[in-house]
């Protein structure tokens, strides 16, 4: 198989990824493929930190603004439509910059897809009238029964993730952890990974809360609210349970105040931020560098040089 090299830059939420692609994108004469599970979805702008139009117009993105937020995402989709950029990128003779957070999609791309059935809306539809009725952590300790492997790396209240999982099992009978074991790759992927993450914690603490303050000064609730309108509004859209706007809808429903919209999504991010920190861990022989550090944006950017052949 042809190798197909790419570089990626991934971190947590806020960590300042944005800042050094966009700086890497001209010196590598490169295109950007957004690893975003939410900028994937049109109209969801602010709370997703969506590339500005004049950064799109500057710099080449793909996988940005490509479904209505109805309209399910999965990280097989991703796996796929990102291989089919990749090998466009590299038919231009340009480079590849995959950036991100969600770190489902890149384990998706870089590791491969499980071959699992599609999604059976009879199915589903019956799971989430049981939660309903339920509730989630009910249907939690219903998975512990048939997959106890996956069941303890899900937490009770992770609706997406408990549905998906019991909805394998009733349709094939088969654990979906012993299913995600059997994986085939979209792309024969040769990529250099680097890892922007501040070295105090503190720091991005900081900047996810600037970040946020700035989201709801720009107008997420507005945002929300317009999707919340919208007739084919379901809250239990993977869309609508992004973080940010599963908070201001939950806000919606409790009539609670902006600032405890504010304030709920602020934890909810750090504790985002907390699970895609673990994810990078698992990453091998990636670089990681503090943004703050001229010293360490020099050594990734070294590493870069060798990795593409002096490219930079």
């Amino acid at each position: 198989m042809t190798d197909h090299r790419a570089l990626a830059i991934v971190g947590p939420t806020a960590a300042g990824k944005t800042d050094l692609c966009l700086e890497l994108v001209e010196q590598l004469d490169g295109e950007l493929i957004s690893m975003d599970s939410a900028q994937v979805y049109r109209g969801m702008d602010i709370g997703t930190a969506k590339p500005s139009p004049d950064e799109r117009q500057r710099f080449p993105h793909h996988l940005i603004d490509i479904r209505d937020f109805d309209e399910p995402y999965s990280a097989a989709e991703f796996a796929q439509d990102a291989a089919v950029a990749i090998r466009a990128i590299k038919s231009r003779d340009r480079t590849a910059i995959v950036s991100g957070g969600t770190m489902l999609y890149w384990k998706a791309l870089s590791e491969g897809l499980s071959d699992l059935p599609e999604a059976d809306p009879a199915v589903r539809d019956a799971l989430v009238r049981e939660a309903s009725d339920r509730g989630w952590p009910a249907l939690h300790g219903d998975l512990w029964r048939v997959d106890p492997d996956l069941a303890k790396r899900v937490q009770p209240g992770d609706a997406q993730r408990i549905q998906r999982a019991l909805e394998v099992y009733r349709q094939t009978g088969t654990p979906l952890s012993q299913l995600q074991k059997r994986r085939r790759r979209m792309i024969d992927l040769n990529a250099l990974v680097i890892i922007v993450h501040p070295a105090d914690r503190a720091v991005l603490h900081q900047r996810i809360e600037s970040r946020l303050n700035v989201m709801f000064a720009g107008g997420l609730v507005d945002e929300v609210r317009r999707f919340y309108n919208d007739p084919r509004f379901d809250p239990n859209l993977p869309s609508m349970r992004s973080v940010g706007y599963r908070q201001v809808i939950d806000g919606f429903t409790s009539e609670s105040s902006e600032r405890e919209m504010r304030d709920r999504t602020l934890f909810a991010t750090r504790q985002l931020a907390k699970r895609q920190v673990t994810w990078l861990r698992s990453i091998p022989a990636a670089v990681w560098i503090d943004p703050s550090s001229t010293q360490e944006i020099s050594r990734a950017k070294a590493a870069i040089a060798r990795f593409f052949d002096d490219k930079l």
